[in-house]
């Protein structure tokens, strides 16, 4: 302690012995003839205060801590220490003030924001408390070399943070009861830390303004109706081909020799997952459409999109049982991609972005697949989807043309995964 005699440096090295043996008499008898000779010193002021708090004198110790604030204003933990007092005798009120001094001095200060979370979740104030507690976990997660006693702060932090986030979660959920949009539940999912937001990540052309939504509205293909009718005679063509095999089923994913290990090395090569092309690159390929008339007159119904050397592109996807197709995303974000589920065992599923659906067998969605997605069959059977890409349809009919100019110009474009 500076600006101290030699005597009173003495009587606060014997206090301290006094305390390590566990001699609270003498310790107090030390620093008290310490603050006769130093009476205005905060720091003896503290540690008389601290020996008083360690004997259950709340009133005396509050004194000493007050006193000791009183000369040195700035004393972080004096403030501290006197919210401490506080919060002993069941003063929120005071405890409260005293911890807002102390964070209008050092707003970061760890202790300070702790006893606030603390006192905010005492006195059921939820939102204060949510907003102290995020700010603890985050200043503890951020400590490179957490002792044990951080460790358990963040735990503690963390399980407020998720209960409160569940409870919000149910309040709000009973609160919009009456079926919300998938916009507005989207955007409480994400408010609440239960789902992402994902965007648009086209590796050819991406045409900006339009709408990132993961699976487009059915409202927008007047035609999946039509569609849909025709699924029973489409599933049975595709199941005979399946029947027969031969060269026209091949495995999807092909990588060229050479081409480093990656996420899509487990399936290169891999009849895992699958496809019979009715149509690829732009080209119709005959053979597989004069085993399968229904398909073929169901594709030339429907407005696919046309981009000589590119598009269409149509074909069976057949995904074996237990395998999974790694989140990935798609080439340009003109188009839409449709599925019609034609044999759908239990379990499969599917995810666009942070949405996750079961296929349906007959009922068709069409998504945005520059949106990351994934599919997994985790039955004992194949799955098999009729899938096909179509024009954005927020996009214009002159803007298709235009399009089409610009892939011709360009050599964009690309299949539909």
């Amino acid at each position: 302690m500076t600006d101290l005699s030699s005597r009173a440096r003495t009587l606060v090295a014997q206090s301290i012995a006094a305390r390590e043996r566990g001699d609270a008499a003498g310790e107090r008898q030390l620093l008290d003839a310490a603050l006769a000779l130093s009476p205005r010193h905060p720091q003896l002021l503290n540690a008389r205060g601290m020996r008083s708090l360690a004997d259950g004198a709340l009133a005396e110790a509050l004194g000493f801590f007050a006193s000791a604030a009183a000369e040195d204003p700035q004393a972080v933990i004096l403030w501290i220490n006197q919210a401490t007092v506080h919060r002993m005798i069941g003063d929120d009120a005071a405890e409260r003030d005293m911890l807002e001094r102390a964070l209008s001095i050092d707003r970061l200060n760890f202790t300070a924001q702790l006893r606030m979370a603390e006192l905010h979740q005492r006195c059921g104030r939820e939102i204060d408390a949510a907003q102290a507690w995020s700010g603890v976990v985050q200043m503890a997660a951020a400590m490179p070399e957490r002792p044990p006693a951080i460790d358990t702060v963040l735990e503690r932090g963390r399980a407020y943070l998720a209960d409160h986030t569940a409870a919000l979660g149910r309040r709000i959920d009973d609160a919009l009861a009456g079926n919300p949009s998938r916009r507005m539940a989207a955007c409480v999912d994400h408010m609440l830390g239960r789902r992402a937001i994902y965007t648009n990540q086209c590796a050819g052309i991406h045409f900006p303004f339009l709408p990132a939504d993961e699976f487009f509205d059915r409202a927008l293909f007047p035609w999946f109706a039509d569609l849909e009718a025709k699924a029973p005679a489409i599933r049975a063509e595709a199941l005979a081909l399946v029947a027969a095999g031969g060269d026209a089923i091949r495995p999807y994913v092909r990588q060229d020799k050479g081409t480093p290990a990656n996420k899509w090395s487990p399936l290169d090569g891999n009849a895992d997952w699958s496809a019979c092309f009715l149509w690829e690159y732009g080209e119709r390929n005959d053979p597989v459409c004069a085993l399968c008339p229904e398909t073929a007159a169901a594709l030339a119904a429907v407005p696919q999109s046309d981009i000589p050397g590119k598009a269409p592109t149509a074909f069976f996807s057949i995904l074996r049982p237990h395998a999974h197709i790694p989140a990935h995303t798609g080439v340009t974000n003109t188009r839409a991609i449709v599925h019609l589920p034609l044999v759908v065992p239990e379990p499969c599923r599917f995810r666009v972005g942070g949405e996750t659906r079961a296929w349906r067998e007959g009922e068709a969605f069409a998504f945005d697949d520059t949106i990351e997605h994934e599919a997994w069959n985790d039955s004992d059977q194949s799955r098999i989807v009729l899938i096909f890409d179509v024009w954005n349809p927020h996009l214009t009919g002159a803007e298709q043309t235009m399009l089409q100019e610009v892939f011709r110009l360009t050599g964009q474009g690309g299949t539909a995964p």
